[in-house]
């Protein structure tokens, strides 16, 4: 398994990083992406990278854009000499909370998708309650051969589609899957197929059931598989190796 979206360098496992790690290895995840949300965040995420052998991204949350620099390439480009850099995001938009302006947010979402495209690197999508102007982004600055996900993907089928038929992208299915209100999401899921899907956690967030209220880690992506074989009818290893392939095609691993 790849969890391809973890915040593994979040001061909620400050006491027991070294531990979560090691759970997650004998779980058989081989591989974390640890998704930066903002400059400082980014450093800490290629700090664990470079501590547990890992990789990483660099990015700009949507809530951190009224914050962003005028010249996000320019301040992304030291973290972005470590070739354990492997994404830019998490990026997009958020009309939810509206931390950040909606003119903020799209002025960085656009920001780093240049510099996405001009790195070859893949980009970590964030969306919520914004699927119109996302996808309006989307269709002025995102192209093949550009690579995305659209991370703890949440959204109905036609959502889905759009996403992974009309811009090729990867959806990131996590522990939402397993909740029982999940029904729509486990109908979109159906539809746009397992190759469609890479594995991800969003730890410490968003925990599993039967974990659901606890604090999230990598090893905890493996309840999220198993939901997955079930919908699909088949095993575990099964999606295990699917959604690894996806991962890697991914981030270029």
């Amino acid at each position: 398994m790849i969890d391809t979206h973890c915040h593994i360098h979040d001061p909620k496992y400050d006491g027991d990083r070294d531990e979560t790690v090691a759970r997650a290895r004998d779980a058989g995840v081989e591989e974390l992406i640890a998704v930066g949300c903002d400059l400082e965040d980014s450093r800490r995420a290629l700090e664990a990278a470079a501590r547990y052998g890992i990789r990483a991204s660099t990015g700009i949350h949507p809530h951190e854009a009224k914050d962003a620099p005028a010249d996000v390439a320019a301040a992304f480009a030291p973290l972005l000499a470590d070739p354990r850099v492997v994404a830019i995001g998490e990026m997009g938009m958020d009309f939810y909370y509206n931390h950040s302006s909606r003119d903020d947010q799209e002025r960085v979402l656009r920001a780093q998708l240049r510099v996405a495209r001009e790195r070859g690197l893949a980009s970590i999508f964030h969306q919520r309650d914004a699927h119109d102007a996302f996808v309006a982004v989307l269709r002025d600055d995102y192209a093949a051969p550009m690579r995305g996900v659209v991370h703890c993907f949440t959204g109905d089928t036609d959502q889905a589609r759009t996403y992974t038929g009309e811009f090729g992208l990867y959806l990131g299915i996590g522990g939402v899957l397993t909740f029982k209100t999940a029904g729509a999401l486990r109908d979109a899921v159906r539809a746009v197929g397992v190759d469609a899907l890479v594995l991800e956690t969003d730890c410490p967030y968003l925990a599993p059931v039967p974990k659901r209220g606890q604090r999230n880690e990598p090893a905890f992506a493996a309840y999220t598989l198993a939901t997955l074989a079930e919908l699909f009818g088949t095993t575990p290893e099964r999606v295990a190796e699917t959604t690894t392939a996806n991962a890697k095609a991914l981030f270029g691993l």
